[in-house]
């Protein structure tokens, strides 16, 4: 198959967990990340730009930015991404609602953004889902309706924009990252080898990013084989 190296790449939460490996795995394959994160004191070899995905005015300023940088832009990941657990009535309206913001909003800003530079290099958008995109868990409700709807928005713009760009849902299990620090203890993974290494699915995003134009890859499920997210 007559691949494409991945090009100018906007990463969103590219300063840790699954969004700095890919960048890596951008980098080694001969493209050029540019992250967007709220933390990007972690960030080498890549330029960054500190950044919350869910105040469209800063995500817009950034990608133009970005675009201006690089001399365009042939692709954006949104990978950044945020979970509140508990049951609906516990968990504060506010956090509840930045889930939402950052995991689904966040995603349709960034990708709004980028598609005139996006249109114009015939270029790529993928975006990060989840298992539990497809599958819901109590105690889930904030996450599983931002991934749902990133779900949704995906399958709807790629239906919107066939021919202009390309547009790829990649639909991650769990993964071995720092995602799950700050939960309580309860709603971490019991048992960490059971857990996808993040750069796995950092190559997922390479392939679907170094398809020739024309050829879509839609969607993309990852998921480690003994982890129970899926199916």
């Amino acid at each position: 198959m007559n691949t494409q190296i991945p090009g100018r790449v906007i990463v969103t939460g590219g300063g840790s967990g699954l969004g700095a490996a890919i960048v890596d795995a951008i980098r080694d394959a001969g493209g050029t990340p540019f992250v967007f994160d709220r933390d990007i004191g972690n960030v080498s070899g890549a330029k960054a730009l500190e950044v919350d995905v869910s105040n469209r005015e800063s995500v817009e300023a950034a990608v133009k930015e970005a675009a201006e940088t690089l001399g365009g832009l042939d692709g954006v990941v949104t990978a950044a991404g945020i979970d509140r657990c508990g049951k609906l009535a516990d968990v504060p309206a506010a956090e509840w609602e930045k889930v939402i913001g950052v995991n689904l909003l966040g995603t349709v800003s960034v990708v709004r953004a980028a598609l005139p530079y996006l249109k114009e290099s015939k270029g790529r958008a993928i975006t990060i889902a989840s298992t539990l995109g497809l599958r819901a868990l109590p105690d889930a409700t904030a996450y599983c309706a931002s991934k749902f709807g990133v779900i949704g928005f995906s399958r709807a713009l790629a239906a919107e924009t066939g021919g202009a760009i390309g547009v790829t849902t990649i639909i991650p299990g769990g993964m071995k990252t720092h995602f799950f620090d700050d939960r309580d203890e309860q709603y971490k993974p019991q048992d960490d080898s059971k857990l996808n290494d993040p750069a796995n699915v950092a190559q997922a995003v390479v392939f679907a990013l170094s398809q020739p134009f024309g050829s879509e890859v839609r969607e993309l499920l990852i998921c480690p084989a003994e982890e129970g997210s899926w199916p």
